[in-house]
């Protein structure tokens, strides 16, 4: 795989460890493909797969709903993951990769389920059985076209109403290899995403390798569903994590979060998926940020939304903050070693003034931030379900809002080994309605990429935010540490 930024889609040129952005832009070097697929003979019994009393989980549901009403789309509506690694060997062991894959699918109990959404609006899983689970390799030869290789693996990986939504591949370019795994979102999170990779090259190991080490249990996706969902059915609007919520709601004039500046939004028709990138921090600017978050009561997370805050008082002089942070529902070890789309949404929200300084904002914004992370075990997409049809809080069917997420992906086993595998995260142009950002401490850099509606408004927008994003970061590292005091 090209090692230089994805798509040149990097602002400033600067190459990170970790490649994010959309399929389209991921630019493998010519090889030979190979792509494990589904049977036909598994697909047919995977079909016949009788319904299983876990449901999908909150996430899960809204996500096929969506998919479900806009089906006609003449594009995949759905979101579609790719992960990708290059490995220091052109030789693998094909045998052994369809071993590796078996034992993953399951190892991984997400991966034998398949859904109909019913008449009624009924969301239905459908277990498939583990002896009905068969996938086979096609080799389709020496490709020397990144862009054919990119269209193949959107092409042939189903969407989320097929069982068989996920494929693997290797691309042989003789002395290397690059592997990767197509999944739809439906079954993987970001932290999915990585575990997925390090899961495989491990299971792979123990195929060649009768000594490589096991891996630790994985929990089951289906029992968290199971638990997620009779938490939630346990909610009412009298539950004092749906009251804050809607507590907050009201402070932001009964609306749900917004990005701050003009997307260019039709109210009919589609919008695609656009994408930038840009680097916020090297090692040492990052260590300086943190420094003076943790001078002032706030850690790096807080530190993320007091300067998008201050970004937003910049940009359209907004006196409350109210963001949305995506934040990982494991539980247990063996959740941590689980595939699934384990995530709700939390808030961070609180007031801004003319006069609140940054060492201010982190401590506010920190407090907010450890507030919102109390009500994880209060789904928003359960409070939503709860209002009431005279409630002053509207949210459409398909409501989506903006979100910032941060990972510290140096905590990641195997962070190290990042750059050597040149691995890459990418999304296909689904559809898109909010700006989406992801902020991901890596070893070496720290970056900031956003999937946006594509439209010339958008761009814009997008453009100025993340100019005054990168001079607010800045001005936070610039800011002299103060003694922290009690507001």
């Amino acid at each position: 795989m090209d090692r230089g930024t994805v798509g040149g889609s990097f602002d400033g040129g600067i190459a990170l460890m970790v490649d994010f952005g959309l399929i389209d832009e991921w630019r493998p070097a010519p090889g030979r493909l190979v792509t494990w697929f589904a049977s036909a003979d598994s697909v047919a019994r995977a079909a016949r797969a009788p319904a299983h009393p876990a449901p999908p989980s909150l996430q899960q549901e809204q996500y096929l709903r969506l998919a479900d009403r806009h089906s006609g789309a003449d594009f995949r509506f759905s979101g579609l993951c790719l992960v990708t690694a290059e490995l220091p060997t052109g030789d693998l062991d094909r045998d052994a990769i369809t071993r590796a894959i078996h034992a993953f699918l399951l190892r991984h109990d997400t991966f034998r389920t398949w859904f109909t959404v019913e008449s009624g609006g009924t969301v239905r899983r459908h277990l498939v059985p583990e002896a009905d689970v068969e996938f086979v390799p096609v080799d389709y030869g020496y490709i020397d076209d990144p862009e054919a290789i990119c269209r193949h693996v959107e092409k042939t990986t189903p969407g989320p109403f097929q069982w068989d939504c996920f494929t693997f591949g290797t691309i042989e370019h003789g002395d290397s290899t690059t592997v990767y795994l197509a999944v739809d979102h439906l079954h993987t999170d970001g932290l999915g995403q990585y575990l997925s990779a390090a899961d495989f090259a491990q299971l792979y190991a123990v195929e060649l390798w009768k000594d490589a080490e096991p891996l630790a249990p994985a929990a089951s996706y289906l029992d968290y569903c199971r638990n997620e969902r009779f938490f939630s059915d346990q909610q009412s609007l009298s539950s004092p994590g749906v009251k804050k919520w809607l507590a907050l709601l009201g402070g932001n004039d009964n609306r749900l979060p917004v990005f701050p500046l003009d997307l260019g939004k039709k109210t009919d028709g589609y919008h695609r998926s656009a994408h930038r990138s840009i680097v916020l921090f090297d090692d040492e600017e990052a260590d300086r940020f943190e420094e003076v978050c943790r001078a002032n009561g706030a850690d790096f997370a807080g530190g993320v939304f007091a300067a998008a805050a201050l970004a937003e008082r910049e940009l359209v002089g907004s006196d409350y903050y109210f963001g949305m942070t995506p934040v990982s529902t494991r539980t247990s070890a063996a959740e941590n070693n689980s595939v699934g789309w384990y995530v709700t949404l939390v808030p961070v929200a609180f007031p801004m003034t003319e006069r609140t300084t940054i060492p201010r904002a982190l401590r506010i914004a920190q407090r907010a931030y450890d507030s919102g992370l109390l009500l994880a075990p209060t789904s928003f997409h359960r409070v939503l379900d709860l209002l009431p049809a005279d409630s002053e809080i509207k949210a459409e069917p398909g409501w989506v809002t903006p979100m910032i997420s941060f990972i510290d992906a140096r905590d990641f086993l195997g962070n190290e080994l990042f750059d050597s595998m040149n691995a890459g995260i990418f999304a296909n142009r689904a559809a898109s309605e909010e700006a989406l950002i992801w902020i991901n401490r890596l070893p070496g850099r720290t970056s900031l990429s956003v999937i946006f509606p594509d439209t010339a408004i958008a761009q814009e927008s997008i453009g100025r935010y993340l100019d005054t994003m990168k001079s607010v970061f800045g001005a936070i590292i610039d800011s002299a540490p103060e003694e922290v005091v009690t507001p």
